[in-house]
This record gives structure tokens, C-alpha cells and sequence, in this order.
């Protein structure tokens, strides 16, 4: 007995079912309490979603319904009964074990179809088959069978094995059409179980509380909260679960049931009156109070149901409540108005929600592209991929931004950031400029200080601005090795080099050679400054190309695009960039030649700065102060042996000090005009020419053409599971297309 029992009674509480015996067509489409439920333009609201549903939607967005849920034996069943006047079947109250949707539309017909839509944990074979009942019949009377062949095929047959499941989360949906009906969706869950027993396992529990959980925690339902008077309020699971999920009772309207129960002008009743006034627990959308059909009433009309209802609430403490709270009829009027609202809201961002679906559906498809099934198919399908790819990288080679691939850039991360590494061209430069300010910097071995301790062999520039904390960070180990010295120790330096390459040069001048050595030992950095350059622009490319194919072709074809030939390509590129920069490299390990007025002007400035300095330095310490007696001040002049001083100082008897001088100051000419070369050499002949400028050749439709008809069905074949995707998806997104025109036919409802 034990569950079955207790069905049987929340059954003979709430469902009646003599109607059943005597009901006619005409009877059976009598809906005198839902006319009071939708106006004219709330029907056309919901019209809109009855079509949306119809059409499929309801797998595709959450659509507003009305869910009745409750403690197990509140009464529920009755209200979704009261409301709808459709008189359910009384066998052991079955409706209760499992979600049931009804789905109230009007047609020109009468008919009511049912159908499983099975739980989704289920295998794959039980679905089928659960989807496979579909039924249609044309009387109340036909109704009962229906729902019993639907447990069955759920597993709830009614017999005493162990096999038979107590719940199920598959939902019977039971679809009543006929003219007079509105469109209304109502589902009806089953109660909560507050603790197991031997016919209802833990598990059972657990189902319950889940299925329920899974209704109502969606944004969209409107919860019909239904509480028993018979049992204490703050003792039923779903007040628990409606504060949970709904926390400032935005969409929940609680219904009090079996206020007969209460004894009159009592403590109890008093409680519950200011239930129903939003004293206790509050909900925005209020409470309301029906009386059910007890168990001597079950057989009586609905219109004798409605008339004891409305004679009950004219007595007592009832008489002081508003009559909007109280009945079956000021629940359809109440509950018409918060749909109507409740659906108006909603349906802009449903309309929002299927057009972003309809968009990730559309991109889907364009990823996995069209069938292609023939070699012929399978090429024209990689040459539209190739195409989208030259397209893309072309317009990230040049600076040119408008596609969709490379989205919007973030002001706030670092240039090279993936959130801005598409920007291919604004990068790469950002990475050149880096590899400039880098070269000036940590280029030279040594860095000679003068006499006010500036660098000697620091150059300026013009360029854009660049972080030098970041140039320390990405260059920070050629900063270590760098030894900085004074200009007297590198003159002494220069000399005992001078002194140990000495030709057949006349003493005062040095051997052309000695300027080669020095420049080789002060560019020792320059390759591997240039090679990590070259390094990190080959990986931004990389990266750049990958993406750029990701986005135009769907991931496994991509990984064999990249596999096959693009890490091919992008590897030869990089060797290629290497061997280069080794040739600029060897030309560098030459006999320096220039042919730049610029040298000459720079080593000519350095020795006038130097003579410059030393003079205004000798005629500082040479100046003396003679007073005018004439005109009462102190006139400046320097003494007559300051001629004889400057012979002296400027008379250098060491003559190796002076070629080493004069080789030192050649050295830093030449080296400053030559870093600028390597620099541009650098990124024109290399990063450009092997990098970056052509990188939209990595793929081609020549390179496609070249392919043979297995390394195209490598690529391209397309597996079982991507067909079956491709059509899963055209399936969506007609069904997406099809609500969209549904919402355009009903833009005036949006304003």
C-alpha cells in the first residue's frame, strides 16, 4: 500500500472524476475558468509563446511557464485541476510520480495528444523508445489509458515487483486543443517527500527534490507555490525552496489550500490569515487562498465546486480579506495579469537569447562548412578555407582591422597580450621598436663613460615611445654582461691592443685592422640580441597563423591543416629568417666599410668636443681679475702664459696614447653608424622578408592544387560524427529561424 496509499488519498482530495462518465465533447472543452484568465491581448502574448514552443523552441531557450509544485498531498493537483477544469484521471493519482506538462492551445479541432519527453540521463535506446509513443484521442474518457500506458513504458508499472521505479525525471506531456482553449502551459510536479519509507527510498527523495530544484531555480518560471493548512507552514520543504531559488519572491505567488481544515476565529487560522496577507513569509507576487473539494465533494460539477468555494469565503475571518486573494476565479484573474507582465518582460530577452544561439549555430556551421563527401568537394572546401585564411592574415600583415577575427583591443594589457595578439602588424612593430631601443642600449660589450659619466656610446632617437622596465625585462641578461668604463682605462685598453697589432704603420697612426677588432669585440651581442628579436616575432607569427585558421575551419580539420603543411611552412620561414641574419652577421665580421659623410662628421665632432673641453677647461684656471681704477670695476683676462699652456697641453709626446685615441674615437663612429644598419637590415630582411611580409603564403590555393587527392581526404574527409553534427545543427538552426520570424511578426509587443 504504503506510497500508493497515500497517492489515493491526495487523489480523492483533488481530482474528481465523475465528470468523466457523463462528459461530452462540448464538456470536455469547457474552460469557464480560463476565460477569466487571459484578455484578448494577453492572449496574443502568449500566443507568441505557444508558437515558439510548437515550433521547437522550448529545446532552445527556457520559456517562461507556470509550475505548481508542492509538499506531497497539498492539494496541488486540485488547483492545476481548478484552474484548467480538466478532470484528470483518478487511478491512483499517477500524474503525481512524474513532471507533468499541460498544454492548453486553441485549434479549430478537438483533440488531446500526449507524448514521453524522456530524461536525458536515460541511454539512448530507452529514449527512443519512450519518444516513439505518441497518441491522440478525442475524449476524457480515453485519458486514463493513455497515462497507463505511458507509466508503464516509463517503468512505473503499478505491481508489486522490484523492478518497477517509484519517480521518474521523463516528463508526460499532455497537449488539449480545441476553439475555445488559451495558450497556456502548466506543469504540474510531483510533491515533495519530507522523509523515505519502505515504498519511498532515499533515492526517491533525492529525485523528487532535484526535479523539483531543476523547474523552479530557472529565471523564467513563474512558481505557484502550494502549501497545505493542514500541516504547519513552516514545516513544507518548497517555502525552504522558493526562498532558495527565488530569494526576493519575484516570481513566486503562493496558494493556500484546505483552509476548511482550520478551526474558526483559532490561533492556527489567525497565522495563517497573516500568511495570506504577506506577514510572515513575503513574496511580491502575494498569496492566495482556495478551498479544494473534500472527499464527499469529488463527484460534483466543477460550477458546484466554485459555488461552495465562493459560499465558504463569505463566512468568518475570510469576509475581512480582499476578494482578490480569495477563489478559484480571482486566481485566474490574478494569475492573468502577472503571465501577461511576467511574459511581455520576457520576451525581449528570449528574443535576444535565440538570436545569440541563432549566431553560435551559424558560426558552427560555417567552422565545420559544407558537405564534402567527393575529392572534388573535399578541394573546393580547402580552397575556401585557404581563401578565408589569406583574407585574414593579409589584413593583419597590413594593419587593416575590420575583420571580425581580429575583435576588439584591450587599452589596458600590454601590446603583445593575447588579448591584443592579433593585431599582427601592431604588434610585430611594438616588437621591433623593442629590438631597436634594445640594440642601442645592450648592444655594445662596453660602454665607455666620459669624464661627467654619460655614456660615450649612447645614441638618440626619435622613436615612439617604448617602456625601457620592459626592454630591461626581455633583455635583462645582456644588461649583465654589459661592463661599463671610464674613457681613460678604454684609451689604455685601445693602446695595449694598438701595441700588440702593430704593422708596418708609422708611429702616431694605427693599423687598419685594429678598428675591425674593436668593433667585432664590441658587436659580440648583436646575434643573439637579434636572434631572441627574430625568436619572439616568429612565435607571435605562429601563433597569428594557427588562430587565423582555428577561426575559419572547425578544430580537427584545423589540427590536420596545421599538422600537414603549416608547421612545415612556418618552420622553413624561421630557418630561412636564421640563415639570413648569419649572412648580415658575417658581413659584419669584414673589414669595416662606410661611405657615410656621417662617419666622418661624427669622429670630427668628438675630437672638437674633446679639444673644446680641454681648451675652455685651460682657460678657466688661466683667467685672472685687474681692477679699473677708471671705472671703479674688475675687468677680466687671461694670463700671458696661456699661449705657452696650450702648446704644452696640446702637444701629446706618447704618440700610441694618441692613435689609441684616435682608434677609439674612429671605433665608436663607425659603431654608431653601423648598429643603425644592423637594426634596419634586421627588420627589413629578415623580420619582414621572411616573417611577416608573405606570411599569408603559409597556405594557398596553389599549395591546395599541389595536394594529392589523399592529403585533401586527410584534411577534408568528413567523419560520421561531423554529418551528424551538420545536420543536428541545420535542425537547430531552422527551428531558430523559424522563432525569429515569429518574434518579427510580433515586434508591437516589445514596446
Amino acid at each position: 500500500m504504503g506510497m500508493h496509499q497515500e497517492s489515493h488519498v491526495e487523489s480523492s482530495e483533488t481530482l474528481p472524476h465523475g465528470v468523466i462518465a457523463t462528459s461530452t465533447s462540448a464538456q470536455m472543452f469547457s474552460t469557464s475558468s480560463l476565460d477569466a484568465l487571459q484578455g484578448e491581448e494577453s492572449r496574443k502574448v502568449m500566443d507568441i509563446v505557444d508558437r515558439l514552443r510548437r515550433g521547437g523552441l522550448s529545446g532552445e531557450l527556457q520559456l517562461p511557464q507556470v509550475v505548481v509544485c508542492g509538499d506531497q498531498s497539498s492539494g496541488k493537483s486540485s488547483v492545476l485541476e481548478a484552474m484548467t477544469e480538466i478532470p484528470f484521471p483518478r487511478k491512483e493519482n499517477l500524474c503525481t510520480r512524474f513532471a507533468t506538462e499541460i498544454i492548453l492551445r486553441r485549434a479549430l479541432t478537438v483533440s488531446i495528444s500526449t507524448k514521453i519527453i524522456p530524461d536525458k540521463q536515460r541511454p539512448a535506446m530507452e529514449r527512443k523508445r519512450l519518444e516513439a509513443f505518441k497518441s491522440s484521442i478525442v475524449d476524457f474518457n480515453e485519458l486514463p489509458t493513455l497515462i497507463d500506458e505511458a507509466t508503464g513504458l516509463m517503468g512505473l508499472d503499478d505491481d508489486d515487483s522490484n523492478q518497477a521505479r517509484a519517480f521518474s525525471r521523463d516528463v508526460l506531456s499532455i497537449e488539449i486543443a480545441g476553439p475555445n482553449r488559451p495558450h497556456l502551459t502548466l506543469v504540474d510536479l510531483p510533491g515533495l517527500i519530507h522523509a523515505e519509507n519502505k515504498m519511498q527510498s532515499k533515492e526517491d527523495v533525492e529525485l523528487i527534490r532535484s526535479l523539483v530544484d531543476d523547474y523552479i531555480k530557472e529565471k523564467r518560471t513563474i512558481i505557484m507555490a502550494v502549501v497545505s493548512a493542514k500541516n504547519d507552514y513552516a514545516n513544507q520543504i518548497i517555502l525552504k525552496k522558493c526562498r532558495d531559488f527565488d530569494p526576493q519572491g519575484h516570481r513566486t505567488l503562493g496558494i493556500i489550500t484546505k483552509p476548511d481544515f482550520l478551526e474558526p476565529d483559532s490561533d492556527n487560522e489567525k497565522s495563517w490569515i497573516e500568511l495570506a496577507n504577506n506577514q510572515d513569509i513575503f513574496f511580491q507576487l502575494g498569496w492566495h487562498i482556495l478551498k479544494n473539494r473534500s472527499d464527499r465533494e469529488a463527484l460534483t460539477s466543477f460550477k458546484d465546486r466554485n459555488a461552495a468555494e465562493k459560499a465558504f469565503f463569505s463566512r468568518g475571518k475570510y469576509r475581512d480579506l480582499s476578494p482578490d486573494m480569495l477563489g478559484i476565479k480571482s486566481l485566474c484573474s490574478r494569475l492573468s495579469h502577472l503571465l501577461f507582465k511576467h511574459l511581455k518582460t520576457e520576451l525581449p530577452d528570449l528574443q535576444k537569447d535565440l538570436d545569440k544561439n541563432h549566431q553560435e549555430v551559424c558560426r558552427t556551421l560555417e567552422l565545420i562548412g559544407e558537405r564534402r563527401s567527393t575529392p572534388q568537394e573535399q578541394r573546393r572546401f580547402l580552397l575556401t578555407i585557404v581563401t578565408n585564411y589569406q583574407d585574414i592574415v593579409k589584413a593583419g600583415v597590413s594593419g587593416q582591422y575590420e575583420h571580425e577575427f581580429f575583435g576588439d583591443t584591450d587599452p589596458e594589457e600590454a601590446v603583445e597580450h593575447e588579448a591584443n595578439a592579433h593585431h599582427l602588424r601592431a604588434v610585430a612593430q611594438h616588437f621591433n621598436l623593442q629590438f631597436a631601443l634594445a640594440m642601442r642600449k645592450y648592444g655594445h660589450k662596453t660602454e665607455v663613460l666620459a669624464d661627467d659619466g654619460d655614456s660615450t656610446d649612447a645614441t638618440d632617437s626619435d622613436e615612439a615611445e617604448i617602456d625601457e622596465a620592459e626592454i630591461d625585462e626581455c633583455y635583462r641578461q645582456f644588461a649583465v654582461t654589459q661592463e661599463q668604463v671610464s674613457r681613460d682605462d678604454a684609451i689604455q685598453r685601445v693602446r695595449k691592443i694598438l701595441i700588440r697589432s702593430r704593422g708596418r704603420e708609422l708611429p702616431g697612426t694605427f693599423n687598419p685592422i685594429l678598428i675591425s677588432k674593436l668593433f667585432w669585440e664590441q658587436s659580440a651581442n648583436w646575434q643573439a640580441i637579434a636572434n631572441q628579436h627574430i625568436e619572439q616575432v616568429a612565435r607571435l607569427c605562429s601563433n597569428f597563423a594557427r588562430a587565423a585558421i582555428s577561426f575559419s575551419v572547425s578544430n580537427d580539420i584545423s589540427a590536420r591543416l596545421q599538422s600537414l603543411t603549416l608547421d612545415k611552412g612556418l618552420d622553413l620561414r624561421m630557418t630561412r629568417a636564421k640563415e639570413e641574419l648569419a649572412q648580415i652577421v658575417d658581413d659584419t665580421k669584414h673589414h669595416p666599410i662606410t661611405y657615410n659623410p656621417a662617419y666622418i662628421s661624427t669622429v670630427q665632432s668628438t675630437k672638437y668636443e674633446k679639444l673644446s673641453s680641454k681648451f675652455n677647461s685651460m682657460a678657466t684656471d688661466s683667467k685672472e681679475q685687474i681692477y679699473n681704477k677708471t671705472t671703479g670695476t674688475y675687468n677680466t683676462y687671461l694670463k700671458p702664459e696661456f699661449t705657452t699652456s696650450i702648446i704644452r697641453n696640446f702637444t701629446e709626446m706618447d704618440m700610441d696614447r694618441v692613435s689609441a685615441e684616435d682608434a677609439l674615437d674612429s671605433q665608436q663612429a663607425y659603431y654608431m653608424e653601423e648598429v643603425e644598419y644592423f637594426i634596419a637590415a634586421v627588420a627589413k630582411q629578415v623580420i619582414e622578408r621572411y616573417l611577416v611580409r608573405d606570411l599569408a603564403d603559409t597556405r594557398s590555393p596553389i599549395m591546395v592544387g599541389d595536394m594529392s587527392d589523399a592529403e585533401v581526404a586527410f584534411v577534408a574527409a568528413e567523419p560520421e560524427e561531423t554529418k551528424r553534427q551538420r545536420d543536428h545543427l541545420e535542425a537547430r538552426k531552422a527551428t531558430q529561424e523559424e522563432g525569429q520570424e515569429i518574434f518579427k511578426s510580433a515586434l508591437g509587443f516589445f514596446k
